[in-house]
């Protein structure tokens, strides 16, 4: 294997940590490892979402960057007497990419059990049933057990979080990156790089540095996070739709990975910030920074919680394009996510109160 460097290890380490929608202490207890050297101070809301605040300038506005801590994933509802576990799932899945794929029970003690998603073999299956998609009420994990009473022996109850059980890898073509919830612990690392690369900057603002909770089911960490730092400006960076594998054509994705970060003029949560965007393109072009367009009628991020709390915040979305989002396994580049991280430092580097006042009121 590939000798991990400090990012590399950082990688490993956020995305091989478990945590669904409402259970990210494990990737949360990780960010917080990494970024505490260089936050002034590191708090959490009521709902679990990380918030690291460096200060430059007191008097200055703030400006959030958040990332989400959890990952789509899936709750045991319920195990039947021959000890099969049955499961909602939490986030969006597609279930083709789900069966046969191996997954983690995580206990209520921390034990993680290994299992494997089943559903009737197509062998026993009428023909006109075979060449459908299996619906995930189907769908089962098979964790070996021999009962239900085994299997509760084991810890595992309704409730306990399920997880893609896979491991970061780095790809024959180095900078390829391959693991599991890069979305979103790839906009956690961001954030963390972006306060380590200010740390004996000067910057005319304060910088909160955010892992919300809760994204993949509604954006919801981000509404409390945001009340709580009230920041001036907001932005999220999340993965974005990779359109470089075969079968994708320009009008559904323009995407390529290695081609610069996202900036997301368009979701299905927010419509970008016309100041702030433009401003950021400006710093982008000054800085030699490459970039990409990217517009999205389906989904969101968490702006589009964070523009809309309290009297409004200009927000704006950086994407990184990933391929396989929302499946056991995705795959990213590493110049897009150094080029975001360099772009997000020299925005606030700028971000001054007159500025922000300018891109807010104009």
């Amino acid at each position: 294997m590939t000798k991990l460097d400090a990012t590399l290890q950082m990688f490993k380490d956020l995305t091989d940590a478990n945590g669904i929608p409402g259970n990210e202490r494990a990737p949360r207890e990780v960010m917080k490892k990494y970024i505490a050297p260089y936050a002034d101070e590191v708090e959490t809301d009521n709902l679990g979402s990380l918030i690291a605040k460096k200060v430059g300038d007191e008097n200055g506005p703030k400006i959030m960057v958040a990332g989400h801590l959890d990952e789509v994933g899936f709750m045991v509802t319920r195990i039947d007497d021959k000890g099969f576990v049955f499961f909602q799932t939490v986030g969006g899945w597609w279930s083709q990419v789900m069966l046969a794929q191996r997954v983690t029970i995580t206990t209520r003690k921390g034990e993680e059990i290994i299992g494997v998603i089943g559903s009737k073999p197509p062998h026993i299956l009428p023909a006109d049933v075979r060449n459908k998609v299996v619906d995930i009420k189907s769908m089962f994990v098979d964790i070996g057990a021999a009962s239900k009473e085994e299997a509760m022996e084991w810890g595992v109850r309704p409730g306990d979080m399920i997880t893609p059980y896979f491991e970061f890898n780095v790809m024959k073509n180095e900078k390829h990156l391959l693991a599991k919830a890069w979305d979103n612990r790839i906009g956690c690392a961001i954030a963390i790089d972006v306060l380590k690369a200010l740390k004996d900057e000067k910057h005319p603002n304060i910088v909160y540095g955010v892992g919300n909770v809760q994204e993949e089911i509604g954006l919801r960490g981000a509404k409390t996070s945001t009340f709580k730092v009230q920041p001036d400006i907001g932005f999220s960076v999340d993965v974005g739709v990779a359109g470089d594998t075969p079968g994708v054509t320009p009008k559904e994705s323009t995407s390529k990975m290695g081609a610069g970060p996202q900036i997301v003029v368009y979701d299905a949560s927010m419509v970008s910030h016309t100041g702030l965007r433009e401003f950021v393109l400006d710093v982008a072009e000054e800085a030699g920074i490459p970039y990409q367009f990217e517009a999205m009628a389906g989904g969101g991020t968490d702006a589009g919680s964070i523009h809309i709390t309290a009297n409004g915040v200009p927000s704006l979305a950086i994407g990184v394009a990933t391929r396989y989002i929302h499946s056991h396994a995705g795959i990213l580049h590493r110049d897009d996510y150094d080029n975001a991280v360099k772009l997000i430092v020299e925005v606030i580097k700028r971000l001054d109160r007159d500025t922000v006042n300018k891109i807010t009121f104009e």
